[in-house]
């Protein structure tokens, strides 16, 4: 063994131990692999540079969206299938559109996916469809161009395809169907936008595109309120150039009162068009012209010619009939002129509809009301046309005036679907920013610092009526919220009952003796409040339960600069007596919410009682009457907002009431009550100088309280009906 361990020892040097030949052995494996390792490594990245240049990038936008010349060499996309997708006519936002795709965008941003610019043609190489329109292509360019878009449909929730659909007679419809449905993402057609204006094609003009477009959503000029599905669909209004050509407003006197621009109306509505038109000198009726029948820029009455749509300046109303399609440029382009437009359409679904409150900018009539339509406008008062006009002005300039604004207004519309909270409110949508607003005297904010005291103050204002009143204070002292009551005691000849009279109550009760028996007592700013939450209450109103007014505080908290209450009323416009009218009937509109049960912020007070224009408040204190709609005017004028009316309690009962407004009792003197309550209106609208009530359509109520649930599953169970 001794002999051959030299032997072995040689391979290397006769000085070498074993221990450093073994080393060495490593040493040059490890050196082998880590140059195979740099080697492999060298090669990936070579190999995904060339991958990554040979092959663009799949989230690469299409550049031909933005070049308008290369419309005319667009790739040729080969159809194969022939199946197409049917319209499913019955679809809702939560039954066809899939939210789940919009589950990863945390911006409350939709993304939009726009489909390549390719020529769709068949088998034969025949197109499918028809070169891109120039408002088609401001359309796709506005919607690249737009927060919304991105160039990775991975990564998109709304889908748009760039086959033109803006009018119907431009398409084949069976043959787009079959072009939709091979689109990469089609999925049916789910989540996707389909862009028409005018839908229909002769004869018949159905008032809805005729193409198989699965679960997609569709946008139209023209849709009836029989095809249209609402909350889905998007109608938009039927664009015209010519509006863009006005420039500006006529701001004097106007020479028509009622201008028929519309061309091809239905020969029974023409009739009886010109029929008024020639008892009213101030009617004028405008065809086309017969000396050039193609010049769209012209009108002509007889043989007097007009330039249009200019000649739509000097109107105060335009009228827009139902033609062969329900949709009519004659709306945008009166919105433009700041002509108001009245239309007679028993069925026209108005653009944007779930979000524009049309009532404050056009006048609607059904079609056989046609022949009373001059009764019905010389009843405008001139401070409602002034409005009218403005708020019509506004619309036109913020969604109407192009394409992109038309397209931006659409994709928003679908946004605040999909992401609520972040969506816009009423007042948003409808209403113009504080500098634009002529019905605010300035912009107005509430307060900013914490309460001495959380939860409401009751005020309850009283004179005598004791076993009412320790009824409604029994009924309020059980609310949760409540932190104290105040009793306003309006009795200067009577002293309040002794302590031991009063209802043993679970909050603190304080009594405030006032000097004179007045209305506006119930608004003094009293040191005794210590909320900012007041729920003015009269001391009749037994009726309502602790969880009304739970879930009215509730909703004061989410709306703290209005007036949130219980009983509502509304105001009209009397063309009889040209003057506002009170209106207590039960409908939907609300403009007024009455201060007899009712949240509002406490430095309401203030305003009332030192800031209250004219001798408002000595007329109230004097006629003890109307303190309810002074608050209301107060209020609405410093905010411009509508009050909000809460739950559906709309009639109210007690046994000893004597207000003739609030409750339903038989009074001789409710008509002399009415009339002096409109007389309020009017006279309290020329001290303003204008009308700042706002209307709306609107009433919070509880989730799930009329649904069919256990009462577990509800927050506030005891709310009154009707």
């Amino acid at each position: 063994m001794k002999e051959k361990y030299p032997q072995s020892s040689t391979v290397f040097a006769s000085n070498t131990s074993p221990f450093q030949s073994r080393h060495s052995v490593k040493l040059n494996f490890r050196n082998f692999f880590l140059g195979l390792a740099y080697i492999l490594l060298f090669t990936f990245l070579v190999l995904s540079i060339f991958l990554w240049v040979s092959h663009p990038q799949k989230n690469k936008a299409p550049s031909i969206l933005l070049d308008r010349a290369s419309l005319e060499h667009l790739t040729e996309y080969i159809v194969h299938s022939d199946l197409s997708f049917p319209s499913q006519k019955n679809c809702t936002y939560y039954t066809c559109f899939d939210v789940y795709k919009c589950s990863h965008i945390h911006s409350g941003r939709i993304g939009v996916y726009v489909y390549p610019l390719v020529e769709y043609v068949d088998k034969d190489k025949v197109p499918l469809t028809k070169k891109i329109t120039l408002e088609f292509h401001n359309m796709l360019k506005a919607v690249t161009n737009s927060v919304y878009f991105t160039p990775d449909p991975d990564e998109a929730c709304l889908f748009i395809p760039t086959i033109d659909l803006l009018n119907q007679n431009r398409i084949h419809p069976k043959d787009v169907g079959k072009a939709l449905a091979s689109l990469p993402y089609w999925n049916e057609g789910r989540n996707h936008l389909i862009f028409n204006i005018l839908p229909g094609s002769m004869p018949e003009y159905h008032p809805f595109l005729e193409v198989d477009i699965g679960y997609a959503m569709a946008t139209s000029g023209g849709f009836s309120s029989l095809t249209y599905r609402s909350g889905f669909d998007v109608s938009i209004p039927v664009f015209s150039p010519l509006a863009a050509d006005l420039k500006g407003q006529n701001t004097g006197d106007r020479r028509w009162l009622v201008i028929s621009s519309q061309p091809n109306i239905h020969e029974d509505f023409r009739e009886i068009i010109s029929e008024m038109a020639s008892e009213h000198p101030r009617f004028l009726v405008l065809n086309g012209c017969t000396s050039n029948p193609l010049d769209i820029k012209i009108r002509c009455r007889d043989k007097e010619m007009y330039r249009f749509p200019e000649i739509l300046l000097n109107g105060t109303f335009c009228l827009m009939v139902r033609g062969v399609r329900l949709g009519q440029p004659t709306l945008m382009e009166s919105l433009a002129a700041g002509c108001i437009p009245v239309i007679v359409s028993d069925s026209y679904v108005l653009p944007y509809v779930e979000v524009i409150d049309w009532k404050r900018a056009v006048l609607q009539l059904y079609q056989g009301d046609l022949s009373k339509v001059m009764d019905v406008l010389s009843c405008v008062s001139s401070d409602r046309i002034s409005e009218m006009r403005r708020m019509g002005n506004w619309i036109y300039t913020r969604y109407f005036s192009s394409i992109e604004r038309i397209t931006l207004t659409t994709l928003r519309i679908v946004n605040d679907r999909v992401f609520p909270h972040a969506g816009r409110s009423y007042s948003d949508w409808n209403d113009a920013p504080p500098d634009r607003r002529p019905l605010t005297s300035n912009t107005f904010a509430l307060p900013i610092g914490p309460p001495r005291s959380q939860g409401f103050t009751a005020v309850v204002l009283t004179y005598d009526r004791l076993e009412s009143l320790f009824h409604v204070l029994e009924r309020i002292s059980t609310a949760p919220s409540l932190a104290k009551i105040v009793i306003v005691w309006n009795n200067q000849l009577k002293d309040p009952p002794s302590i031991l009279s009063w209802p043993r109550l679970p909050k603190p009760l304080q009594i405030v003796r006032t000097k004179r028996n007045q209305l506006s007592n119930r608004f003094y700013p009293f040191p005794e409040i210590e909320t900012e939450a007041i729920l003015a209450m009269d001391d009749d109103i037994i009726m309502l339960t602790t969880d009304e007014l739970e879930f009215g505080f509730e909703v004061w908290r989410q709306f703290p600069d209005r007036i949130v209450g219980f009983p509502s009323r509304t105001h009209v416009w009397d063309g009889r007596s040209h003057g506002w009218k009170y209106e207590s009937e039960w409908t939907n509109n609300v403009s007024m919410v009455l201060t007899g049960a009712a949240f509002y912020h406490r430095v309401y007070n203030y305003y009332y009682s030192s800031a209250m224009p004219g001798d408002i408040k000595n007329w109230v204190d004097d006629h003890m009457n109307c303190e309810d709609i002074a608050m209301n005017f107060l209020v609405a004028n410093l905010t411009g907002k509508a009050p909000i009316k809460v739950a559906p309690r709309k009639k109210f009962k007690c046994p000893e009431c004597v207000n003739a407004d609030l409750f339903s009792v038989d009074l001789s003197d409710m008509a002399a009550h009415m009339t002096e309550r409109s007389e309020c209106i009017n006279r309290f609208a020329r001290i303003y100088g204008r009308l700042p009530l706002r209307s709306v359509e609107f009433r919070a109520d509880p989730v799930l309280f009329k649904d069919n649930l256990p009462d577990a599953f509800k927050k506030f169970k005891d709310i009154g009906s009707l």
